[in-house]
């Protein structure tokens, strides 16, 4: 039997159920062995026995089920874009159609039989066109045996508008105290679920850009060298293992490759995190996409452009996104029940009133208000509109909610995991301490004026809060890559850089700046030392300071008994030095992103993930991760991957994410109780159950009035959370 693995992208996608029925009807097909849909993704991935079916087949069912199969990224975003934006203008069409029919039910014009026919045409524009949707989906979901939301919107808003209709048209069927309209009911019910809708479509309208901004990154072009030494720009996804290329200063490297020829400071804080850049030399490996700040070398390519590091970040980035969220779809699975419940509720009541008591206008009436009180507007707005309170109150903290579903599960995180530079720490370097001879400093300073070495520039910094003038000229200026710098002042050897660079030069250090170097390195700092005239005058140590509020954060999630985890592509030195002041006790130091990625989830394996970083070398955790917190100061790949942006960059924001997500699960859920509680108890006096006891019979009009109060107490409940100090 042969065997094939088929990836498809799939457009036309508005819910989950639209993933499950299509691996439902799929999985019927001969020879298809598996299925795997993503909603979240719009992509599916189909194991089948070629022998027995095809991808034309496979493709053939999918279109048959009223989804389109695009052929690539690029025609799947465009796709996407199209159903967007055709959901948002049915929204804002649904939405305001809606606010003029309240206008006419609270002001109506003076012909009330006109008044109703306005009213009558705002609703079936609203029912079915806006509300098309929702039968289109509950008729998959029904065929699917699955009774979903969809099925409930469906049901109860077509009853309220059917009931109003053979009122308008037909009012001699109703006694005169039974001819109420439930038209804007049923509008409200369509115009809020959409309003939800849109809130989860857009969190995934632009799913996929993080991953074409990161194919960006790797360079077009490439400088080959040729075998009679002559150089060639070719594209570098033409270059081939064993291939030589030319790296200019300020240049990406090409693809993984090794030094044959020269040394440079690689900028890989893409890929590690590292805060410094890292000096490379004859024989050490370069990373595709990292930057060679300083100096020209020659590399022997050692990968091919689809097989390299970058490479395999965007794989696991796409393998992250296409996992299904693991969030419970609770009144889907309350409805499930309910809807069958009721529909037999409703005929049973009017077979009662019928047949055993002999009532047919009782029949119609109660079977109609066992509908009515049963139309979902509270349940619907259960979630929508806490929602979008809770969106609204976290834009007030500066929290950015991309995808509000993670709200459900943040509340339930085990491990937060927090990249180093440029999250917990400021990711900008800076002097932490110093040892020297005050009268050299401004020597040493305007000399370190002359580089763009991110520790020159601490240094310059650190010399300017103390008011120094900087204004020394110098000779012979040499920038030696990994080492240091040195230049002639006033006939005086200068000498800035790492022990090694000064004791190369015969430069020996008297026991204060060696107990200063060794202590500083020991306490996870990196040091540098200066010499003039082969003399040690000055030693500084660096660090990347801690960001404000990041203890704070620590201890706020220990106390919620959340284990914080420092995973860094840094130094274990440097990264246990800042766990140490941070009081994190779980280090990983020295990973790349696919290690990264691999702690995350071997996390997940017991638990709940939050990761927060901000560089793009987190963007696969990030994904991965059950939440991803990205911070605005990262890169546009980060945030595109993250679900929570913090927009202030303020770490204190990540407690009140989860404050909020705690919050808004509560009010969601005592939304849905009191949407359920009101039906529970309406039901039984719509259907007339206590009218042969008390005369009491719960009519459409107090039905319809149970459902609008049910609504409101919804909406009221959802607004709390505005409110709310997190």
């Amino acid at each position: 039997m042969a065997k094939e693995t088929i990836k498809l992208n799939i457009s036309g996608m508005t819910c989950v159920n639209c993933s499950n029925g299509i691996e439902k009807s799929v999985n019927k097909l001969d020879g298809l062995e598996s299925s795997k849909v993503s909603f979240a993704s719009n992509e599916g991935e189909f194991f089948i026995d070629n022998k027995l079916l095809n991808k034309e087949v496979l493709i053939a069912k999918i279109k048959k089920l009223g989804y389109g199969v695009e052929e690539d990224l690029k025609a799947l975003e465009k796709a996407k874009l199209i159903d967007y934006n055709k959901l948002r203008n049915i929204f804002s069409i649904s939405m305001a159609l809606t606010i003029v029919m309240f206008y006419f039910a609270f002001f109506p014009i003076e012909n009330s039989q006109n008044n109703q026919y306005i009213m009558f045409i705002l609703a079936t524009i609203v029912q079915f066109y806006a509300g098309e949707r929702f039968y289109t989906l509950a008729y998959k979901a029904v065929s699917n045996s699955n009774y979903d939301m969809n099925v409930l919107v469906a049901l109860g808003t077509s009853a309220a508008y059917f009931y109003s209709v053979f009122v308008v048209f037909f009012p001699s069927l109703f006694p005169e105290e039974l001819r109420f309209l439930y038209f804007d009911g049923a509008a409200v019910i369509i115009s809020f679920i959409l309003l939800g809708r849109l809130l989860e479509e857009r969190s995934k309208a632009k799913a996929t850009d993080f991953l074409k901004k990161l194919m960006d990154l790797a360079p077009l072009n490439a400088t080959l060298i040729c075998e009679d030494g002559s150089f060639k720009t070719v594209l570098a996804s033409e270059l081939k293992v064993g291939d030589k290329v030319l790296i200019k200063t300020g240049e990406k490297i090409s693809t993984d490759a090794v030094i044959s020829k020269g040394s440079a400071d690689i900028d890989t804080s893409m890929i590690t995190g590292e805060s410094m850049p890292v000096y490379k030399t004859i024989g050490d490996e370069v990373i595709a996409g990292t930057l060679n700040t300083t100096g020209v070398i020659e590399v022997v390519v050692l990968k091919q452009s689809n097989d390299t590091t970058l490479s395999k970040i965007i794989a696991l980035l796409s393998t992250a996104q296409s996992k299904k969220l693991p969030i419970s779809r609770f009144a889907d699975n309350v409805a499930n029940i309910f809807v069958p419940t009721v529909i037999i509720i409703s005929i049973l009541t009017f077979f009662a009133w019928y047949f055993i008591v002999g009532n047919a206008l009782n029949a119609i009436l109660a079977s109609i208000s066992v509908l009515v009180i049963s139309c979902p507007c509270a349940l619907g707005l259960a979630t929508p509109i806490a929602i979008v309170s809770s969106v609204g109150k976290g834009a007030q903290e500066g929290i950015l909610i991309k995808n509000p579903e993670i709200l459900e599960i943040i509340k339930d995180i085990k491990y937060a995991v927090f990249d180093k530079t440029g999250t917990l720490t400021k990711g900008i370097i800076s002097v932490k301490d110093a040892v020297y001879e005050e009268k050299y400093l401004d020597i040493l300073a305007s000399l370190e004026t002359k580089s763009e070495h991110p520790i020159s520039k601490a240094v310059v910094v650190f010399a300017q809060s103390k008011n120094i003038s900087l204004k020394k000229e110098f000779e012979n200026i040499q920038i030696i890559p990994g080492l240091g710098i040195s230049a002639i002042y006033e006939n005086k050897e200068i000498l800035i850089g790492s022990l090694s660079f000064l004791e190369k030069n015969g430069i020996n250090l008297d026991s204060k700046y060696l107990d200063f170097y060794n202590t500083s390195l020991n306490n996870g700092a990196g040091v540098i030392l200066a010499s003039i005239e082969k003399e040690c005058v000055a030693v500084f140590a660096l660090e990347d300071s801690i960001k404000d509020g990041a203890k704070e954060l620590i201890t706020d999630l220990k106390a919620k008994n959340i284990t914080p985890i420092l995973l860094t592509g840094d130094n274990e030195i440097t990264a246990n030095s800042v766990a140490k002041e941070l009081n994190i006790d779980r280090v990983y130091a020295q990973v790349l992103p696919d290690e990264k990625y691999k702690v995350i989830i071997e996390l997940q394996k017991e638990a709940k993930v939050m990761f927060v970083g901000d560089g793009i070398n987190d963007s696969p955790s990030i994904k991965q991760a059950d939440i991803g917190i990205a911070l605005n100061s990262g890169s546009d790949i980060t945030k595109d991957a993250g679900d929570i942006i913090l927009i202030n960059n303020d770490l204190k924001a990540v407690s009140k994410s989860i404050n909020l997500s705690i919050e808004s699960m509560k009010v969601i859920k005592q939304n849905l109780f009191w949407a359920f509680i009101y039906n529970i108890g309406g039901i039984p006096l719509a259907a007339g159950i206590f009218y042969p006891i008390f005369g009491v019979m719960l009519t459409p009009m107090y039905a319809g009035i149970a459902m609008s109060f049910s609504s409101v107490t919804v909406v009221l409940n959802s607004l709390r959370l505005k409110f709310k100090k997190i």
